[in-house]
């Protein structure tokens, strides 16, 4: 590509030769006749563009950049063209003072239309053969970069290298770059993203990870639905191996990029207080949130790590992804968390300092009708867990409760809430005995990707052709990246003093009907509608089903929450109930389950979950 510098001087001299002409085409048609000037006219012709040219260059005629040249712009020439007119036609005054030859009275209005013409037509002609099929053959795609920071403009030098992008502009909410030109590219407000897609052709959106958080980003995909523009997203420049690779590590904007939050640091010390050089317990390891716990893990240096699941092919496969990545010692380990005999031996055998209890039945409507066995595996495997580690000296127990456990309205929740007093009323107990055990919860919302959660559910709805199934269009949830979960519930355990109830920040809650319409968006589809019945996917209202509630909370008592020193790190009073019966309820319920009495069962699990 040429220098921009060269294509300044080519447009100078493109003005000069031009406005030359303007003046002798004047002369030409006055007098309807091939018109020879004597030597003061040709002066006059002369002086014409010597006048124009600081007039120009005075309101940036030569630094707007072709290509992008907005609409309004055609203002700004008419005006630079008529002040160079008016001072010309002084000039021309002045010489008919001294007794030169005058300039007939038409001249200067056919310099001015001639001028105008010139001036806007060669421009405009221009940025439309470049944004033509004609121009297409050396720009297949426009696109915008969203953020003028360092990634964005390491960005842009890449893009410029290819001939097949070019970027139309920045966008940047900074005040202070509104208006300036970066590397010979305007930056625009956000506000004129709607102008720059209708007037530049805008086909792509680049989004660097530093310039908008995840609910941003949410809120400017659901400003570009109406408009037909593909959004990717560039990592942070910490992930590139270097600038050269930096455009084909751009991908898709997924989904998980408009749910995720700002992100935070962990906190090294955290993390490595009670993993390292520890043997650790993971239960429900072959699941998503579980496999996501274990690779974070063995990146802090554990001595052991133990992954425990009822599934064997999702183990199996763990642990070659592990063993692939880490020189940790990893042990799989294949049972139910309800068989107290094979917990005892396996924290005994060897010597398990930490557990962190992710093991649990979350889909809440397969829950709702298996009610016995969600009872079994929620309830009593965490109560025969804890207890065994309670008396196998386990020094850090960290169970991954639910939100659905604060007034649960279903029996997945119910048995999250006993789960969390279970940990509580053991906790209690080795504090009081001084132990220096810890035994904690960590409650958050859902979990993208995670088994019952609705993203899986959609994307395989998508990929079917539709419909997607809402139970309500105003039902809204909390939603948190998997690594980003696995990372706060290792440093929620290390912030814990025994007994606690942590929750993880979440953010905003999102609408379950836009987090549909997005992914329909993400798919490159479009939503089947009322008012788009060509559409490719269609959303439908199945209506709310059993257990489920409208809008999920994270805390009992909001008031009473107070932070950690973590800031996406809450910790949760302790209610003053007793748990003293808490003993007796779970015998209570072991005695229902084996004699199978499913509405026993239920009653009995929210009347504790409700006390």
């Amino acid at each position: 590509m040429m220098p921009r510098r060269y294509k300044q001087v080519l447009l100078v001299i493109f003005d000069m030769v031009t406005l030359t002409f303007a003046v002798w085409l004047s002369y030409l048609l006055r007098f309807s006749v091939f018109f020879m000037p004597n030597g003061e006219q040709i002066m006059l012709m002369i002086s014409a563009p010597l006048i124009a040219l600081p007039i120009f260059i005075r309101f940036g005629l030569y630094r707007a950049v072709i290509r992008y040249l907005p609409d309004k712009a055609i203002w700004t020439m008419i005006q630079a063209v008529t002040i160079a007119v008016i001072v010309w036609v002084c000039l021309a005054f002045l010489t008919q003072m001294t007794g030169a030859a005058g300039v007939p009275r038409a001249i200067p209005f056919l310099y001015w239309v001639l001028g105008i013409a010139i001036i806007c037509g060669s421009r405009f002609a221009a940025k439309w053969l470049l944004w033509s099929p004609l121009g297409g053959k050396l720009l297949e795609r426009q696109c915008v970069i969203f953020g003028a920071g360092d990634a964005g403009r390491q960005l842009a030098n890449a893009l410029r290298s290819q001939k097949e992008v070019f970027v139309a502009g920045f966008i940047d909410d900074d005040k202070s770059l509104q208006g300036m030109d970066i590397l010979g590219i305007r930056v625009y407000s956000p506000a004129k993203i709607e102008y720059l897609v209708e007037n530049f052709g805008i086909k792509e959106m680049i989004v660097t990870t530093s310039a908008l958080s995840g609910i941003e980003r949410r809120r400017l995909v659901g400003r570009l639905k109406a408009l037909d523009v593909k959004v990717r997203i560039l990592p942070a420049i910490s992930d590139l191996t270097a600038g050269k690779y930096i455009v084909s590590n751009l991908r898709d904007i997924d989904i998980d990029d408009l749910l995720g939050r700002s992100p935070v640091p962990a906190d090294p010390e955290l993390l490595d207080k009670t993993v390292e050089g520890r043997v650790v317990l993971v239960t429900g390891a072959g699941g998503s949130i579980g496999s996501e716990l274990c690779r974070t893990i063995v990146k802090l240096a554990p001595a052991k790590l133990i992954i425990f699941d009822v599934n064997e092919h999702s183990i199996y496969q763990l642990q070659r992804e592990l063993n692939a990545i880490s020189d940790c010692i990893v042990l799989p380990v294949l049972g139910s968390i309800s068989d107290e005999i094979l917990i005892r031996r396996v924290l005994a055998e060897h010597k398990v300092e930490n557990v962190y209890h992710c093991a649990a039945y979350k889909h809440v409507p397969l829950v709702e009708e298996n009610a016995v066995e969600g009872a079994r595996n929620n309830v009593i495997g965490t109560e025969v867990l804890v207890r065994c580690s309670r008396e196998a000296n386990v020094r850090n127990f960290v169970l991954i409760s639910s939100d659905k456990a604060v007034r649960p309205s279903n029996v997945m929740g119910a048995t999250k809430r006993w789960a969390e007093l279970i940990v509580r009323y053991y906790g209690n107990q080795a504090q009081a005995e001084n132990t220096g055990q810890v035994f904690a919860s960590v409650r958050f919302g859902n979990v993208i990707g995670s088994s019952g959660s609705v993203v899986p559910l959609f994307r395989e709805q998508i990929a079917s052709g539709g419909p997607i199934t809402l139970t309500h269009d105003e039902m809204t949830r909390y939603f948190m990246s998997v690594r980003e979960a696995a990372e706060l519930i290792i440093q929620a355990g290390a912030l814990s003093g025994g007994g606690d109830i942590l929750m993880l920040e979440m953010g905003e809650a999102v609408r379950i009907r836009d987090l549909a319409e997005n992914m329909v968006l993400l798919a490159g589809l479009s939503i089947k509608d009322n008012n788009n019945p060509e559409g490719d996917i269609e959303i439908i209202t199945v209506g709310i089903r059993d257990g489920e509630k409208l809008h999920e909370e994270l805390f009992y008592e909001p008031d009473s929450v107070t932070p950690t020193r973590h800031p996406k790190i809450l910790q949760a009073q302790r209610r003053v109930n007793a748990l003293d019966h808490l003993p007796g309820s779970i015998n209570e319920l072991r005695n229902l389950i084996a004699k199978q009495d499913a509405e026993s069962v239920r009653k009995l699990l929210y009347t504790i979950a409700a006390s």
